[in-house]
């Protein structure tokens, strides 16, 4: 595993769908569970049944605490801690994805690489489509990147798990190596790229979505295969990163999802 100094800190999982959604996932493990005090019915109910089966512990206290534990994100009266989302190294994302040229071809894997989504929310919903969509894993940069905090795994309505995620210390360097495996780099563009339309997308993937403000970084879009747009009416000039992210994985994966 990819993880340094000060990722093993226990994940801070918030709100009643994301900690539901964990402690559903039996391959998960879970600490304890927090209920702000005079809370229950409903799913609250619920999340203390689950825990209960899964021989969780449940604490009720006060909804300072859980306000502290929550860094901005509305929590619902309820948190969650869980071991740390590991992040892996490149070579063993590719182990389980890609693990050589002729099975690249074969089975034609998605990967998604970010160039800097900075906002837990962007992050938290790019992760929610890349499960919902069976991306085979996710690339991030060390640096300029928004953390797996509570925020981005509440936006993740709890599938930030799900998806393998891969850290590395500089995202260009990441695409040669993927061009050998087999793969062909997909930058998501503005003007003048060509419609995601018309690319030829039954075959190995690596999909990359740039940062909210500048979008792909200069070498990284010199080094794509293709720079694609979503094409648009009307005067909107660009969507939020996130929602960029979900058109384009739907419209790559639409032959693997049926």
């Amino acid at each position: 595993m990819a993880n340094q100094e000060g990722d093993n800190e226990p994940t801070i999982v918030v709100g009643r769908r994301p900690v539901f959604e964990l402690i559903r996932d039996a391959a998960r493990e879970v600490d304890k569970v927090l209920i702000k005090q005079g809370t229950g019915g409903g799913a609250i109910a619920d999340i203390r049944r689950m825990a209960h089966e899964r021989g969780i512990q449940v604490q009720f206290v006060p909804a300072s605490r859980l306000d502290r534990l929550a860094g901005g994100a509305g929590h619902q009266g309820v948190a969650a801690f869980s071991a740390p989302i590991p992040y892996l190294d490149l070579h063993e994302l590719l182990q389980d994805a890609a693990p050589d040229l002729d099975t690249t071809r074969q089975t034609k894997p998605v990967l998604l690489l970010l160039d800097g989504i900075q906002d837990p929310h962007n992050f938290g919903a790019i992760l929610r489509t890349a499960a919902a969509t069976g991306v085979n894993g996710v690339v991030v940069p060390r640096h300029g990147m928004a953390p797996l905090g509570a925020v981005t795994v509440k936006a993740s309505a709890g599938t930030a798990g799900r998806v393998p995620i891969a850290r590395v210390g500089n995202l260009a360097d990441t695409l040669y190596p993927l061009k050998e495996r087999g793969f062909w780099i997909l930058g998501a563009s503005g003007e003048g790229a060509e419609s995601v339309w018309d690319v030829d997308v039954d075959r190995p993937l690596a999909i990359v979505i740039g940062s909210e403000g500048s979008g792909l970084g200069k070498r990284i879009a010199g080094e794509c295969d293709h720079l694609v747009q979503i094409p648009m009416r009307g005067d909107v000039e660009s969507l939020n990163a996130s929602v960029a992210a979900g058109v384009i994985l739907f419209i790559a994966t639409r032959t693997r999802l049926g």
